[in-house]
């Protein structure tokens, strides 16, 4: 959640300004000491819940720090581990000095073994590989020690290579054939120059990567990732912005996002998808899922891909990103462990994709309403025209008039935003009352209440959740479950991230500073608790009707990140359960019912271990013929789940009339948009048992209607 309250955040400027700092308090008026200074300040001071930065967090920093740096233990020896070991208790003496001693160390010792490591990979594919002989390779990196000697980094080094050009090997030899196929007088390579080239493009892909990525770090990158590491200690959501990250923040806050519309992590040494942005070019192009992993790209005027595995994640951005309309292929390990070339045309996505959108759903006679909701949005400089709970009111009131008995809220994958918007959306479906509690450190609770009495739809309401729904996405669902308002139906629980942020600019607290910009840090402030006084912090939403889905045996999760702050409960807020349906028990248990016996939910169950199953395979095979074996049978197995994808319900999904005029004046693809969503939608079972739910949901008197908003 990117906004907080205006008045705790007042508080917060009011606190810093009365303990400005000057660039002139140090000795030596150094940018990297003063940043530590006020970070900690900052965090000791404005954190929700700061840690006691002692020798446990000396050691637990020490681990990370490395860990970060050096993640596949391809840079570091045993004898520099021990060397560093020395500062693994004095770290935390260090910052309270504002001492950067350790960083100095490391960063010095990491330079020289990043030059070290340009000529072992260069020696390493100076020779060809052998793909016959059999060897494995574990991508389990915390499994592994630091090496003892050169000879045994040039091992680590060559059996990463080999894996990596594996992949490249493995291409040649498939585009061989195609061209064998499509043309029976050419003539193919041979092993040796098929060999040959796989290695060449590792070699171009690594040479790229040192020589354009970093070697242009500054030690200012590289202290950017040391800060991080310190404030990701405190928690998972609290990270610091260097300069330069700063503005890329800022222009992604601005709502305009180019390229494929597709938020990165870096994992261990992959980059993965962790989110696709509603309406971007990889959502539309239905060809990536959140977890897959870019592992190579390829521009479209350059005849081989880059591999970025193991690469700084701002450096392999600047590969992916692109400007509008032109092509990038991305090399992908799908979740099952397939892999696959997937061609994105790049384009800029523009805020508005991710608005609320609704449809007809027609049943026999009956109609339905579904509004998908794929981010709480709201602009706070024109709170009252744009955000996310007025347009959901909108579209309750089109639906309403053209006869909607029963109402879907899709939260899925919606990872959270605005809280004044959901605290407002909620309002819609409740009289007045309580919507969530938000509890500052030693501060009194404070509970956000509805206060506007009307309610806009009275009528059956389900809301659709998943493992990714987090955040405002889960306020609501739990607003909504509390009050016995809505059955939630979707995964067994949400996210489970229960906690507030602000963003801070460093700079504010610094007079006279001569040392440069500071970028900014965004920190947990708050907590949000359940009107029931439970949290949803690592707990998430527990569905009423728990239905399995693709990320059912997947570590995903607040859950599963370092550092998460703990679950906790405080006092319930005063609020009277809607009394208004007579069988809403009963529904849960015939939906209950319907679920157990659904053969398309057993084979996305089936899926979904089977997935999981591939997920924890970590050793992999560098004889060619078994890899390429392992990769068939993957292929072979994850064709029996294609029935997936081919499932489809008896329902029918149709604009709502407001949409139809705008189809008339189309100039931005709308139509296609939308009957694109209609076709996803006639294929989901979850959406399928939602109408159920919403038929057999007895209201205890008639649906009211509303006077309308004029559009």
């Amino acid at each position: 959640m990117k906004k907080n309250f205006k008045a705790l955040l007042l508080v917060l400027l009011l606190a810093f300004a009365s303990c400005s700092f000057t660039s002139k308090t140090f000795d030596n008026p150094d940018k990297d000491k003063l940043l530590v200074q006020v970070i900690t300040y900052v965090l000791q001071q404005g954190h929700f819940d700061p840690i006691q930065i002692n020798d446990q967090f000396s050691e637990e920093l020490f681990e990370d720090y490395l860990e970060r740096i050096d993640p596949v233990k391809r840079y570091f020896y045993q004898s520099d581990y021990k060397e560093f070991q020395k500062y693994k208790t004095e770290i935390d003496d260090q910052l309270k000095a504002f001492d950067i001693t350790f960083f100095n160390v490391v960063h010095e010792r990491m330079l020289q073994r990043i030059d070290e490591a340009k000529s072992i990979y260069k020696e390493v594919l100076a020779k060809p590989f052998d793909y016959n002989i059999d060897e494995t390779f574990d991508t389990d990196y915390e499994n592994i020690d630091f090496v003892s000697n050169k000879k045994q980094m040039k091992e680590r080094w060559r059996k990463q290579l080999k894996f990596s050009t594996l992949s490249n090997y493995d291409d040649i030899h498939e585009e061989e054939k195609r061209a064998k196929e499509n043309d029976p007088s050419y003539v193919m390579k041979t092993e040796v120059e098929i060999e040959k080239q796989a290695r060449e493009a590792t070699l171009k892909s690594l040479n790229i990567y040192f020589n354009d990525n970093v070697d242009d770090l500054t030690r200012e990158d590289w202290f950017s990732t040391y800060v991080n590491t310190i404030v990701e200690e405190f928690d998972p959501h609290t990270y610091y912005l260097a300069p330069r990250s700063k503005e890329d923040f800022d222009q992604q806050m601005s709502g305009k996002l180019e390229g494929i519309g597709a938020r990165l992590q870096k994992r261990m040494d992959y980059i993965k998808i962790v989110e696709l942005i509603s309406g971007g070019p990889a959502w539309r192009s239905q060809l990536l899922e959140v977890e897959d992993v870019i592992l190579k790209v390829k521009q479209e005027d350059e005849e081989h891909p880059i591999d970025i595995v193991g690469m700084r994640i701002n450096d392999a951005i600047k590969y992916i990103k692109g400007p509008k309309g032109t092509k990038v292929t991305l090399t992908i390990k799908k979740v099952d462990g397939t892999i696959k070339d997937v061609t994105i045309v790049r384009d800029v996505v523009e805020l508005g994709e991710t608005y609320a959108k609704a449809s007809l759903v027609e049943k026999g006679d009956k109609k339905f309403g579904i509004i998908n909701l794929p981010r709480f949005y709201v602009d706070f400089q024109d709170y009252k025209n744009l955000n996310a709970a007025i347009d959901v009111k909108k579209e309750i009131e089109r639906l309403k008039d053209e006869g909607m008995e029963g109402l879907i809220l899709d939260l899925r994958n919606n990872g959270g935003g605005s809280l004044p918007a959901v605290v407002d959306m909620a309002g819609l479906f409740i009289k007045d009352g309580p919507v969530v509690q938000v509890r500052s450190t030693g501060q009194p609770k404070e509970v956000l209440k509805d206060r506007d009495r009307s309610i806009v739809w009275d009528g059956p309401l389900v809301i659709l959740v998943n493992e990714l729904s987090a955040s405002a996405s889960e306020i609501m669902a739990a607003a909504m479950q509390d009050y016995k308002r809505a059955i939630v139906i979707g995964s067994k629980q949400t996210y489970g991230k229960g906690t507030v942020q602000n963003v801070y600019n460093l700079n504010n607290l610094v007079r006279n500073n001569t040392s440069g910009d500071l970028g900014a840090l965004a920190f947990t402030t708050q907590k949000y608790y359940r009107i029931n006084g439970g949290s949803v912090q690592l707990e998430g939403v527990k569905s009423d009707v728990q239905v399995p889905g693709r990320y059912s045996f997947i570590d995903v999760g607040e859950k599963e990140k370092e550092n998460p702050l703990p679950y906790d409960e405080i006092d319930p807020a005063d609020y009277e359960i809607w009394d208004n349906y007579f069988d809403y028990d009963n529904t849960i248990s015939k939906s209950k019912e319907r679920m157990s016996g659904n053969d398309q939910l057993k084979l996305i169950e089936e899926n979904a271990k089977w997935v999981k199953s591939k997920i924890d395979e970590t050793v992999f095979s560098l004889n060619y013929k078994t890899y390429k074996n392992q990769l068939e049978l993957n292929e072979e197995e994850a064709k029996r789940f294609d029935a997936i994808s081919d499932y489809k319900t008896n329902l029918t999904f149709v604009p709502t009339k407001f949409e139809k005029q705008l189809f008339e004046n189309d100039t931005t693809s709308l139509r296609e948009k939308r009957e694109r969503w209609y076709e996803n939608l006639s294929k989901d079972v979850y959406v399928e048992e939602a109408v159920h739910v919403l038929e057999d949901l007895k209201m205890a008197y008639s649906i009211k209607k509303v006077a309308k908003v004029k559009d």
